[in-house]
């Protein structure tokens, strides 16, 4: 299990690279571990495209380095506050998303405009600017956690926290995405709407009887449904 987490947390760091979600060195990505109450989190200033299991570092909530050759990220604390704050997320991204960081920054909400945009990031929150890596940013994220699924970071980007890596992926791509939509249509002049409630209420429903979007979680009676 912990060989698939590494694996999976590598190949996700690839995917935020690969989707312009972070530059050079920033984001940095943590996922919880079988042991209890340790978690897989990337190196400090390694780039998240050029990582392999052998670079990651083993971490506890207390915040102890407990295996790995690299010292954890420098916002070590954030990825603890966060999964402890969330007992049902396994993996949790903190990431530069470009135009969902400038919007932010200027003071422009991000509208969920397609379907997508509103599955994904039904719950969304903010913090104002707090200097990164600090104990004072960790306990904020972590507080605005309780009632989202995606948190805004002013001037620094993001915190995602997930149920599984793919989930993670489809959040932080539709942030992104949801972003550029809000302010093309700004730049077009028009009224920037949301997706018709009506969508997700239909959606709420049909997950309350068993049925979800995109990727069955594992073998049971749920059936999954492309989205």
């Amino acid at each position: 299990m912990a060989d698939a987490t590494a694996e999976n947390l590598v190949a996700l760091g690839r995917r935020v690279v690969a989707a312009g979600l972070v530059v050079a060195s920033g984001g940095n990505l943590a996922a919880r571990l079988p042991e209890p109450d340790h978690i897989l989190v990337t190196p400090r200033g390694w780039a998240l495209d050029e990582l392999d299991a052998a670079t990651l570092a083993t971490a506890g909530l207390d915040g102890r380095h407990i295996f790995g050759p690299y010292a954890p990220t420098t916002e070590l604390a954030l990825h603890r506050a966060a999964l402890g704050a969330r007992s049902d997320a396994a993996v949790c991204l903190h990431l530069h998303p470009p135009m969902a960081t400038l919007l932010h920054a200027v003071g422009r909400p991000i509208r969920r405009i397609t379907t997508d945009h509103a599955y994904y990031l039904r719950r969304l929150g903010t913090v104002p600017f707090i200097q990164p890596g600090s104990d004072r940013l960790a306990r904020a994220v972590a507080a605005g956690l309780a009632d989202a699924d995606v948190v805004l970071l002013a001037h620094h980007g993001c915190l995602i926290v997930a149920d599984s890596f793919e989930v993670g992926y489809s959040r932080a791509a539709n942030l992104e995405a949801a972003a550029m939509a809000t302010y093309r249509a700004h730049v077009l002049g028009a009224d920037v709407v949301e997706c018709p409630p009506e969508f997700l209420a239909e959606v709420e429903a049909q997950e309350a009887a068993g049925v979800v979007y995109g990727k069955a979680a594992g073998p049971g009676p749920v059936t999954a449904r492309e989205h």
